[in-house]
């Protein structure tokens, strides 16, 4: 073991995160720690490293174990040094033994002394052992795979971007190979390219790594096993995120009948004990059973604890057929050109999603679709009734700082009362009295979800939306998800988020060769596409090389190996295999008692109305009607007595049956 926790509480005031949580980390496995907001995915990996204290239990690390920790607090660090000087920090040990092998071969070439010498032999061989000659090759690999250019790796570390600095804080981490690495969100700063180049690089990592994410696709082919926190407990599902899901189904399902059938149990036996306590013949029966169920471990109810919220779109105008044109447009920052006389169109009911690697300019392309953004040539054309609404993570001046967020909401428009305002904004993580914080107090993620709210009750019949899955849990990603796939109007977003586009977009724009290349299609069949026309590209440049080389040997085309479906998994076989006769005589003995249960509750309010009849003093008048109600009273008594005793009986065949 690694690391982990054993009977570990933590709590943050009187607010307890987890109690009584026990989780083992191996070597060898890729853990997605996931959870809703709020329920302490980050403090448990503060847990983890000692940053954070346990108020009960113990937090296990191995001695030996080496644990790399990347999370948002890291951007506070600065430096003039170059990028590539920070990720080659790595190799501290490394950087020191090429300064001592320079100045003991300074001294060697002073002094030629033996000793001096076999210093400096022992010092190359260290160095050799570290493999301290490629560390610069396998850094500039790293940080390239990650999207910094060549030119990039000299430039200063202070002049880039928090996301950017945040890729070269992976890099170092990732090059020092931990035995046990853990990503407080890694992929919320990384663009689809550096996301698939990560994701083969921790397939292929020799230490552990514990994730949290809301990237389904990443957690799907990253992890293998799931640590969910919930109800301040860690849930434990052994293989990815499709697993957890369909697990966690089955095994809320299981629990409710469990819980249903115990509280059946529970009900049968109380009506028993109140039936008999006072019986001579049963109290000590009905006494053990009280006694037993004082015992027994109650099941939880298994209602999914979570916010149950619709985001619902208004949309007022319908527009044109056309909502957006750009003919020819044309542009570039100095030297760099974004695109060139590229044209597109965006009809009604298109969801586009544009995608590919940072720096090819979508987002600087959904400006120019916004209008706020101006082109170095071409045209730009806006459709009839068009109301559109433009998120952006880094435009929110348009906020005012004075408000509190319920004032900023208000302000929309949106004719919403306070109260669906406020379940709005729970939606987007403000709960309680968060909503009633001013603006200006809040954290730059806090601001975009914001205006992420503002945008989605604008009653726009056209969305503009760059990156709206940042800085948003699972939920209520897939909240939003749902809303947009409802939304009535058009939309064109710029995300990372492969599962959001997947399930959000009808059409793929990718800038290539700066032009806007269009793929009338989901992200699904876009990635199916693309795969298919690199295996053609191959295949060509095989063809080609082949007939080049003149070869007169017939060429057998190569078959692609189709990929074997995983093994079904059967369920294990029970140890104790069902008895059906045994079952089925419970099952008969069941509706019997039920059915008891139900005639002596009928018959004693007959009895009652019989003996309620005999106390009225006007029927001793009539010697036949006395004698008709006696008559009748006594029957529904002995019928009373009889089922009361069979009733008996059925319970205590229910009791050995259900013991066997």
């Amino acid at each position: 073991m690694l690391a982990g926790f054993q009977n570990v509480t933590f709590e943050f005031g009187a607010r307890a995160i987890v109690t009584e949580a026990t989780w083992h980390i191996q070597p060898g496995e890729r853990i997605g720690l996931i959870g809703y907001n709020g329920t302490g995915k980050s403090t448990l990996l503060k847990l983890l490293v000692g940053q954070y204290l346990p108020s009960a239990g113990t937090v296990e690390r191995s001695r030996s174990t080496s644990i790399g920790y990347l999370h948002q607090d890291l951007l506070s660090f600065d430096t003039e040094e170059s990028i590539l000087q920070v990720a080659l920090g790595a190799f501290e040990r490394v950087l020191e033994l090429e300064k001592e092998i320079e100045e003991i071969g300074k001294e060697l070439e002073r002094t030629g002394d033996e000793t001096t010498l076999l210093a400096y032999t022992d010092r190359l061989h260290e160095l050799e052992t570290l493999g301290g000659y490629n560390i610069h090759h396998r850094t500039e690999e790293v940080l390239q795979g990650l999207g910094f250019t060549n030119a990039d790796l000299q430039r200063p570390y202070k002049e880039f971007s928090g996301g950017w600095r945040m890729r070269v804080l992976l890099a170092k981490m990732i090059l020092q190979q931990p035995d046990l690495l853990l990503l407080d969100e890694p992929t919320n700063h990384l663009d689809m390219p550096s996301i698939e180049w990560l994701e083969k690089y921790l397939l292929h990592y020799q230490g552990s790594v514990v994730i949290v994410s809301h990237d389904k696709y990443f957690l799907n082919r990253m992890v293998n096993k799931i640590v969910e926190v919930y109800q301040q407990q860690l849930h434990i599902y052994n293989g990815n995120y499709d697993f957890y899901e369909k697990e966690k189904a089955i095994r809320i399902e299981m629990q409710q009948k469990a819980y249903e059938n115990q509280q059946d149990y529970i009900r049968q036996q109380e009506r028993f004990i109140e039936r008999f306590k006072a019986k001579a013949s049963k109290a000590a029966q009905a006494q053990s059973i009280m006694k037993r169920l004082d015992k027994l471990e109650r099941i939880e109810d298994a209602e999914l604890e979570r916010p149950d919220i619709r985001i619902n779109f208004r949309v007022d105008k319908v527009p044109g057929k056309v909502l957006a044109e750009l003919h020819n447009v044309s542009k570039s920052y100095g030297d760099n050109l974004i695109i060139k006389n590229s044209s597109v169109e965006i009809d009604r009911g298109d969801k586009i999603a544009l995608i590919g690697a940072n720096g090819k300019g979508k987002s600087t392309l959904l400006r120019i679709i916004a209008g706020i953004e101006t082109f170095d040539s071409g045209e730009r054309k806006w459709g009839h009734n068009v109301e559109e609404s433009f998120y952006a993570q880094h435009q929110l001046e348009a906020l005012n700082v004075n408000n509190t967020i319920l004032d900023e909401m208000r302000e929309c428009g949106s004719q919403m009362t306070d109260l669906e305002l406020r379940g709005l904004l729970g939606c987007f993580l403000f709960s309680g009295d968060d909503s009633d914080k001013k603006i200006r107090v809040l954290s730059g993620g806090e601001k975009a979800r914001v205006a992420l709210a503002k945008t989605i009750v604008s009653k726009a019949n056209f969305l503009m939306l760059d990156e709206p899955t940042n800085h948003l849990d699972m939920h209520s990603c897939d909240l939003l998800i749902d809303a947009l796939d409802k939304y009535q109007g058009s939309l064109v977003l710029v995300s990372h988020d492969r599962y959001f586009v997947s399930k959000t977009a009808n059409k793929i724009w990718e800038i290539v060769d700066h032009e806007i290349k269009e793929f009338k299609g989901g992200y699904d069949e876009w990635v199916a596409w693309k795969e298919r026309m690199a295996r053609l590209e191959a295949e060509s440049k095989k063809a080609e090389k082949a007939e080049k080389n003149e070869k007169t040997a017939p060429q057998q085309k190569e078959k692609e190996k189709e990929k074997e479906p995983a093994p079904k998994e059967t369920p294990p076989a029970s140890n104790t295999p069902i008895n059906k006769e045994l079952k089925k005589e419970l099952q008969k003995q069941q509706k019997r008692f039920q059915q008891l249960e139900q005639q002596i509750a009928e018959l004693k309010l007959r009895k009652d109305k019989l003996e309620k009849a005999l106390s009225d003093p006007e029927i001793y008048a009539d010697k036949n009607k006395f004698r008709e109600a006696e008559s009748a009273y006594q029957q529904a008594a002995a019928e009373v007595d009889k089922l009361n005793k069979e009733y008996e009986t059925v319970f205590e065949k229910l009791m050995e049956l259900e013991g066997q």
